[in-house]
């Protein structure tokens, strides 16, 4: 390279006029590629300067070349049809989708055309009569018309034109347009430089040092040296270090989020969970489709954990509020089975241990709390882009007194507010263990469309009541995914991407830091309708 940089110097200060990088490529007997990459280094160095020259070629599509070495359907055409001539079905039959392209075209050309004899039938075969005939005819679609060639001889003028746009030659305006709209051939851009004399021109370059050393130093050799100018636009080499998986970014944003809301972390490390726990404390019936094997993992071994555990005038609150129905509620009606109660199961929801959390709290005395957790649950469920079988759920809840539907409403709007979704709507649903519940949406302005973003509601009597938890006490709840904000922040659009074993190492060393769209004013206003009482704030 040393050699072809000295000949494109030399070159540069012998040619009054610029010197063409594809011409010198050319004369050289190098990829004009090469060229260039030499062009931008000794740019760097000022010797030289560059104007930039773009052109237009064609080049041949993957159709193109093909019909460059075989050539043009019409050619085939022509050279497939024997001296007696041949049937439009022989032509397919030998050909393929290409005779009818190649058929189109050689009769434009005149090179074949259809005979007009009536053909023969074979002796063995009688002539059709009447409607089968006509059904037959009209069956054959001109399958059976026989193709002669009109032209002793021909010349394939498209392969010869296919011929010349790889070899460079320049071809007509009109030549060039027939073949991009036959797709046989493309415009591509591409450009050429015209390099003169920089600042710094000189015949030999002098390789500047990149580093001062020792041994320069103590010679004195540096006084001699040029040294490369520090490049401060440069980026840095990547440290060497571990990342953090976009989850866990996203993760420590929200329970930021909550923090600052005043909520305190529950403690949410246990993955397996009874049925009484997950479902029964709820006030979630046995028959309730979810509990099916169809939509929770039940564990083989240990397969239940005993009620002797969990005290046993609970559980009989429990049996009662499910048999009986209690606090307003007429209950489910039906036995409730200890067995079902006792199976233990992968947490279908985080839910289970607010439950946990919820009695604890009645049984030490009750006090206002807010309480959070972020954790994964497990649904059987069929894995596609947008579900997995295993998954992150955020749950929020306020317990106090006289708590309603509008500080709820208020509080979801403070809490998704500073997550940066601002345009929220609800919509009346149904839960097993809220009453009133609601399904929250978001619009996004990137979307352009609402998207359902969490579910929420207030906890039912007939689960708060046999806890302990007083008259006039009420507990509203939200819950969300960690995935589908962590999908919308990161533009990931396949869930199997962001988690479990085809995530791509290297999508989670080079992604952002996470950074949402935290707001510190409140909704409501002060005194507003939707504002927190005094006692739901302490």
């Amino acid at each position: 390279m040393e050699e072809i940089e000295a000949r494109l110097l030399r070159a540069i200060s012998e040619t009054p006029q610029a010197v063409e990088s594809d011409a010198f490529a050319k004369s050289a007997g190098v990829e004009h590629g090469a060229v260039v990459g030499l062009m931008k280094s000794l740019l760097t160095s000022d010797f030289v300067t560059a104007e930039e020259v773009p052109h237009s070629r064609l080049v041949l599509t993957a159709e193109g070349r093909e019909y460059l070495d075989k050539g043009s359907p019409e050619a085939q055409v022509f050279a497939a049809i024997p001296a007696e001539g041949a049937t439009k079905g022989e032509l397919k039959r030998k050909l393929g989708a290409l005779a009818d392209v190649g058929l189109s075209q050689a009769m434009r050309q005149r090179w074949v055309a259809v005979d007009k004899a009536p053909a023969k039938a074979p002796a063995s075969e009688p002539a059709a009569h009447g409607n089968a005939g006509k059904k037959d005819k009209k069956k054959d679609k001109g399958e059976n018309d026989r193709i002669i060639r009109e032209a002793d001889g021909i010349v394939d003028e498209v392969q010869q034109q296919l011929h010349a746009v790889v070899s460079g030659q320049a071809l007509d305006a009109g030549v060039a347009e027939a073949l991009r709209k036959r797709k046989l051939a493309v415009a591509e851009a591409w450009k050429t430089y015209r390099l003169g004399c920089g600042p710094k021109f000189a015949l030999e370059r002098r390789r500047a040092a990149a580093d001062l050393t020792a041994d320069m130093i103590s010679k004195g050799t540096w006084r001699d040296k040029e040294f490369k100018q520090y490049n401060f636009d440069a980026l840095g080499r990547p440290p060497a270090c571990g990342a953090l998986h976009p989850l866990l970014k996203v993760r420590a944003q929200i329970r930021k989020v909550f923090t600052n809301m005043g909520f305190q972390e529950m403690p949410s490390n246990a993955f397996v969970e009874s049925s009484f726990w997950n479902f029964d404390a709820l006030f979630q019936p046995q028959q309730h489709p979810a509990r099916d094997a169809h939509d929770t993992f039940f564990l083989a071994r240990p397969a239940t954990t005993p009620l002797e555990r969990i005290p046993a005038d609970y559980v009989a609150r429990v049996r009662s509020v499910h048999e009986s129905g209690g606090f307003g509620s007429t209950g489910y009606g039906g036995p409730w089975r200890e067995a079902e109660a006792e199976k233990n199961l992968l947490r279908t929801h985080t839910t289970a241990v607010s439950t946990r959390m919820l009695y604890a709290l009645a049984a030490r005395g009750f006090r206002p709390a807010r309480l959070f957790s972020i954790d994964r649950v497990f649904r059987n469920e069929a894995v596609d882009r947008t579900h997995l079988a295993e998954f992150h759920q955020i749950e929020g809840l306020m317990c106090d007194e006289g708590l309603t539907l509008g500080n709820l409403v208020w509080t979801l709007q403070t809490f998704f507010k500073r997550l940066g979704l601002e345009k929220l709507r609800f919509k009346p649903a149904y839960n097993p263990y809220t009453e009133p519940s609601m399904e929250i949406f978001s619009y996004s302005e990137e979307l352009g469309k609402w998207m359902e973003v969490g579910n929420s509601g207030m906890f039912r009597p007939e689960m708060l009541r046999p806890m302990g938890l007083p008259e006039g006490v009420n507990v509203i709840a939200w819950g969300l995914s960690l995935e589908r904000p962590t999908m919308i922040l990161y533009g990931i659009d396949n869930i199997r991407d962001l988690f479990g074993h085809r995530v791509s190492l290297s999508m989670v060393k080079r992604n952002p830091i996470c950074r949402l769209g935290y707001s510190s004013g409140e909704p409501g206003g002060s005194g507003g309708e939707g504002e927190l009482t005094p006692a739901a704030s302490r």
